[in-house]
């Protein structure tokens, strides 16, 4: 008889620690791998609830908070993702996002080195909602997303590679599938061709930094999350900026 194994993702509540950046108009979380940013079938507790619940919680609003929503980390990646705390600063936020002024930089570790060891990746990505799968084609197709990153090498350690990684566009799972278009999947992501998935049901993608102008404040800002505590990301430490 064949048994299916659950592994049930952690579901800490959001503290102090976890927050990033904040003002009256946004707060950012350093977003652990495992956490789902918005509710779906697993029926787990989404991390905008749970940023939600300690806003109302530190500012005593017993009515809730107003929260939005700007923008996703899939659910195994880890790193910096912003939430907007106004309806303004979530317009204007949004208006960053599309007009691709919102500096994004992700941290990535491959097992292939990438040839050439930097560059300029432009796909057409086409989402499969029904299984939760990106495909990327190198021509334009009818249903197509334009989907653009930069990477470079950043260095090697006992056989992994480093990669520092800057979206251009921001698609679902667009680092992922481009990466593995040229035959680097980022390692645990079995999804997008790695051997084997990680037990702690997480990929070695981080979401480093985000750069942008404050919405409302009109003042440059960077906010940028500290690596993973898992005893891996670790090994990097000198090489991450």
């Amino acid at each position: 008889m064949n048994h299916k194994v659950i592994i049930k993702y952690h579901n800490k509540d959001i503290t102090d620690a976890d927050v990033l950046y904040e003002d009256n108009h946004l707060i950012a979380i350093n977003k652990r791998a495992g956490d789902v940013v918005q509710a779906d079938e697993s029926g787990d507790e989404p991390l905008d609830e749970k940023v939600k619940k300690y806003i109302a919680k530190k500012y005593g609003k017993p009515n809730g908070a107003f929260l939005g929503v700007v923008h996703r980390l899939d659910r195994p990646v880890s790193g910096v993702i912003l939430f907007a705390k106004t309806s303004k600063a979530l317009d204007r936020i949004n208006q960053l996002f599309k007009s691709r002024e919102m500096r994004k930089t992700y941290y990535a570790v491959v097992r292939k080195k990438p040839n050439p060891e930097e560059g300029n990746l432009v796909n057409w990505l086409v989402k499969n909602p029904a299984k939760n799968v990106t495909k990327a084609y190198e021509m334009e197709v009818g249903n197509g997303q334009r989907s653009e990153l930069n990477y470079r090498t950043v260095g090697q350690l006992e056989g992994y590679y480093l990669l520092e990684v800057n979206p251009i566009t921001g698609r679902p799972h667009q680092i992922r599938v481009q990466l593995s278009t040229i035959g680097c999947p980022i390692v645990g992501d079995n999804k997008y061709g790695y051997p084997r998935g990680s037990l702690r049901k997480s990929i070695c993608l981080h979401a480093r930094r985000l750069r942008f102008e404050h919405p409302i404040k009109k003042e440059p800002i960077e906010i940028v999350a500290p690596m993973p505590k898992d005893g891996f990301w670790e090994k990097f430490e000198g090489m991450i900026e």
